[in-house]
């Protein structure tokens, strides 16, 4: 999940320059994902003006079709292991077996180590998970991620640039013309109902263990993974366009990126009249709405960050995004509201009723902050 990886989970120390931005626009993701979402709410209660439920909206997904800020957290997350892929490509086809299997060997433990990770994920905050192999859920954030980094992992190390966006191509197509179209036992093709759809199917009889609140299609079912192999070659193809040299400069680059991402977002919103943009089906549309943010977002970042410099202003979300992967296993793992309370509650009840919901967040926010901070300070990375 980070630009720097290691076999395993550990500390490790990490000297090569970074993209800042990357890791501030990953911090930026997570940021929301930490309590974030709860600020647009608790500065409601504060003030009561109701330009802030609109945020407070934007801070949950979207019941099913449709978008909403909040469904572009993971997208963008696999986006940006996409981005690091493509900053430093490797082809490996025409090397010699000797100097492939390291590479190969860490990309299958990184898959793995993901997989069990967001099993662990899955069943934190109870007993752990079921000792009964069905009742576990092994459909994860995590797994998905792994899933698409991997896929695309493969076709950097073994295709062309070309090839690439070809298969990139084929899996928009293929996975809206197989919802659209392809007929299966017991249902109807083309409709994109929570029950009723391919994705529905296909997880009912493939899909191991449980699904996600008892329900299919699972949100990060088998199918919806195929198209989320795209987002992360978007990324790839971010990664070769930022790293290479402009002729006309780091601007040009900047409005090139932000073109191509405005492009995808009308590309994606004109598909939606055919196949509606649904984050839990993982559409076509979905996957061309979200890159186009995605591009959007990081052309602001890499030219606030990364060209004009201000890297102090983004020190805040650098700090979250060079550990991403730890914090957000602790948020499953770590009962942060109770640490919160335990340090700071006494200061967030001495405010006004009216005050002490938003400083409940930003008390939770700051205690999750400075222990990213401590391991910042001392070079601690926790990579995979």
């Amino acid at each position: 999940m980070g630009t720097t990886q290691t076999n395993a989970i550990a500390p490790v120390k990490v000297n090569k320059p970074r993209l800042m931005s990357l890791d501030a626009l990953r911090g930026f993701d997570m940021f929301w994902i930490l309590g974030g979402e709860a600020l647009f709410g608790g500065l409601l209660i504060l003030t009561g003006w109701a330009g802030w439920q609109w945020g407070d909206e934007q801070m949950h997904h979207s019941q099913w079709h449709g978008f909403r800020f909040y469904d572009l957290i993971f997208p963008l997350f696999i986006f940006l292991s996409g981005v690091a892929l493509g900053l430093s490509p490797k082809r490996l086809d025409k090397l010699p077996m000797s100097e492939r299997l390291p590479v190969y060997r860490h990309g299958i433990k990184r898959l793995f180590l993901l997989l069990l990770l967001g099993i662990l994920y899955n069943h934190g905050w109870g007993t752990g998970a079921p000792a009964d192999p069905e009742k576990i859920r092994y459909a994860s954030v995590l797994g998905r991620i792994a899933f698409a980094w991997f896929f695309a992992a493969l076709l950097v190390w073994h295709t062309s640039l070309r090839t690439q966006i070809i298969v990139a191509l084929g899996i928009l197509l293929g996975y809206g013309a197989m919802q659209l179209w392809l007929p299966f036992p017991g249902g109807q093709a083309g409709v994109l109902s929570p029950t009723e759809s391919i994705n529905a199917y296909v997880d009912s009889i493939l899909l191991p263990g449980v699904s996600y609140q008892g329900r299919t299609p699972d949100p990060e079912g088998l199918l919806s993974t195929i198209p989320s192999i795209v987002n992360a070659l978007t990324g790839v193809f971010v990664g070769h366009f930022i790293v290479k040299s402009h002729p006309k400069g780091e601007w040009a680059k900047v409005g090139l990126l932000a073109a191509a991402g405005g492009i995808c977002l009308a590309l994606g919103w004109l598909l939606d009249l055919v196949i509606p943009v649904n984050k839990e089906l993982w559409t076509s549309s979905f996957v061309l709405v979200t890159s186009g943010w995605s591009m959007i977002l990081l052309a602001v970042f890499y030219a606030l960050v990364d060209v004009l410099k201000w890297q102090k202003a983004a020190f805040f979300f650098v700090v979250i995004g060079t550990n991403a992967i730890i914090i957000y296993l602790a948020s499953s793992l770590v009962d942060w509201k109770y640490i919160a309370q335990s340090v700071l509650g006494g200061l967030v009840l001495a405010l006004p009723e009216s005050a002490q919901t938003l400083a409940a967040v930003v008390s939770l926010l700051a205690v999750q902050w400075l222990v990213l901070y401590w391991m910042y300070r001392r070079n601690i990375f926790v990579r995979i």
